[in-house]
């Protein structure tokens, strides 16, 4: 990886204790997030040489947001990325003519806002209260020059977001309906499961129009979908916001096409 791949086309105020019109920030000096933070191998310092976490701690801030609070929008200048601390985001697209493609949802542990041409090609928006870890681009690209382990971390975390775009490619251009749904649920089921959570009672923090945006079918074929899984006894919607998976294999079965 080049420089260029992670350098702001201009000095980044936020992390320097402004707000800079996207939130309330804290600077890393005054409370040390790097030393409190509860991450643990989900965090993209961890592992990290103490000189590298000290300096990365200097370079970034913790910020805020509450539900539908914009981080930042498609074609604003790229100069930050993101880690998730706590809470739900989303990443979508709009159409000329209003539609929405929300491209991705964004957990605890997860890494956004990485771009190459200098401009944001999404925007990312606050499903639930969210905690970021904010990382300036230009300072981060500065810091990969001497620690070799930051740049080979940037890599493994585009690479895996790469994995995630063509599996979401194949779900839009090659499923059905239900094996859409089904595989949207057993995606989030297995990511909590990687993060440390249950995998079942699956917490959906997003509502059925942001599933449906995400996966390219309408609200109403959504429900019927989740109400027919219900149905056949793969699942249980104890809540508008959580789903228990009581089946999977069968709803792994219908993900793959063999159901």
């Amino acid at each position: 990886m080049t420089r260029s791949t992670v350098t702001a086309l201009r000095h980044d105020p936020v992390c320097d204790g402004t707000t800079g019109g996207v939130g309330p920030a804290t600077p890393a000096e005054s409370q040390g997030p790097c030393g409190q933070c509860d991450l643990g191998t989900l965090a993209f310092c961890d592992g990290f040489a103490a000189r590298t976490i000290s300096s990365l701690s200097r370079v970034q801030c913790t910020l805020r947001f509450e539900p539908h609070d914009t981080l930042f929008r498609e074609g604003d200048q790229g100069l930050a990325v993101y880690s998730v601390v706590s809470g739900a985001v989303k990443v979508y697209k709009l159409m000329p003519d209003g539609r929405r493609q929300i491209t991705g949802f964004f957990f605890r542990g997860d890494m956004f806002g990485f771009c190459l041409d200098g401009t944001y090609a999404y925007t990312a928006e606050a499903i639930t209260p969210v905690g970021v870890c904010r990382l300036p681009m230009q300072r981060l690209g500065e810091l990969a020059e001497t620690a070799p382990e930051i740049q080979y971390r940037i890599v493994l975390r585009m690479t895996a977001k790469l994995a995630q775009f063509h599996d979401h490619v194949l779900l839009l251009g090659r499923k059905t309906a239900r094996e859409r749904v089904a595989t949207f649920l057993l995606t989030l089921s297995d990511r909590a499961r990687r993060r440390g959570d249950p995998p079942s009672p699956l917490s959906l923090p997003m509502g059925r129009a942001d599933i449906a945006d995400h996966i390219g079918l309408t609200v109403e074929t959504v429900s019927r979908a989740m109400t027919w899984f219900k149905r056949e006894g793969l699942l249980d919607l104890p809540s508008p916001s959580q789903v228990a998976i009581r089946q999977p294999e069968a709803l792994r079965a219908i993900a793959d096409g063999a159901g």
